[in-house]
């Protein structure tokens, strides 16, 4: 093997089998020589300049890889490919052949967003061939940033930080309360410290939705642990003139310390509103932990409701008239008002 050879092997190994023409120009191979084997169906064009020395299909590694290649040196994987890399949100494998995976490139770079390859008859040389019409790549959505030496988490397939990551896609959401029930969601996820997104916000002020992000970031210091707990302050309590209950509130049950989700105590009243995720994480310890806990009320003659996710997310004002009438049987004196959508 001549020395040529031996480097396009340890390209093509570095580089799982992808390469740009830029790359393999050096090693003998004009586009002319590169277009010969696209045609003879040896190569396969992936993106524009990206090409693989295998005709087989891309594994979701070698679609991130080929992004990469497209956007040049110093780009990162970006905003929902790399919330999908650092576990904030699942990938679905029907979902990766339709959205385009993001990059983020330094400001000035020529890269545009690419439209999705598909394969064509033409690719090989008007022969028919199976699987004509099928995504090859979905595309790739370019973004740029003038902060790319602080944003960057080095890592095999390069990405941004999991602090940066939450708050790209938070601000690229489209609307405020979707920004701030991203940003909630990434920072309940026990992935991204308050600390962190704190630091980033003062270090790299977002440019869209800064009130919504402050919101996120004050609700989760103020205890709300998950998104279904904000959906059940913004649209049963603030929405309907009902009181704010204590959030995390402790409550000792077996010589432990558990945590009350709505805590009604400091308004005078001992309701407790449980907010039941089960459906997200039922494991053995968390539903024996939840009946101590049921336990421990009845007990202490404190009174309870418990909500789930499709209660708050489907009528929000059912479960704010619930939660009303025990106020008031216990000693409220407040009165709820119709939301906006009554």
């Amino acid at each position: 093997m001549d020395a040529r050879n031996a480097r396009l092997v340890r390209l093509l190994d570095d580089q799982d089998g992808l390469f740009t023409q830029k790359q393999v120009a050096p090693l003998g191979y004009p586009w002319s020589r590169v277009r010969h084997h696209i045609d003879t169906g040896r190569w396969v064009r992936v993106l524009h300049g990206v090409y693989s020395a295998s005709a087989g299909p891309l594994t979701r590694g070698r679609l991130l890889r080929a992004a990469l290649l497209y956007g040049g040196s110093s780009s990162v994987l970006s905003h929902d490919t790399a919330a999908e890399e650092w576990g904030l949100t699942r990938v679905d494998g029907r979902v990766a052949m339709s959205d385009p995976i993001h990059i983020t490139v330094p400001y000035g770079r020529s890269a545009v967003n690419a439209e999705p390859t598909t394969l064509s008859a033409a690719v090989h040389g008007g022969h028919p061939v199976s699987g004509v019409g099928e995504v090859i790549h979905p595309g790739v959505a370019v973004h740029r940033s003038r902060a790319m030496n602080h944003i960057v988490h080095a890592s095999v397939l390069p990405r941004t930080s999991l602090a940066d990551t939450a708050l790209d896609i938070a601000t690229a959401a489209d609307t405020p309360r979707a920004a701030m029930t991203s940003l909630v969601g990434s920072l309940t996820s026990r992935r991204v410290s308050l600390h962190d997104i704190r630091d980033r916000i003062e270090k790299r002020p977002p440019f869209r939705y800064r009130k919504q992000i402050d919101d996120a970031v004050q609700w989760v210091a103020d205890g709300v642990q998950s998104v279904l707990e904000l959906r059940y302050v913004l649209d049963v309590e603030l929405a309907h003139g009902l009181p704010s209950g204590k959030k995390q509130s402790p409550v000792a049950v077996d010589g432990r310390t558990l945590y009350e989700d709505v805590d009604y105590t400091p308004h005078g009243v001992p309701l407790i509103v449980r907010l039941d995720g089960q459906q997200f994480h039922s494991s053995a310890g968390v539903v024996f932990r939840d009946r101590r806990r049921d336990n421990a009320a009845e007990l202490a003659d404190r009174p309870r409701l418990v909500f789930g996710w499709q209660d708050v997310d489907s009528d929000p004002c059912a479960v704010a008239r619930d939660v009303a009438q025990v106020l008031r049987r216990e000693g409220w004196t407040g009165s709820m008002h119709p939301c906006a959508r009554e």
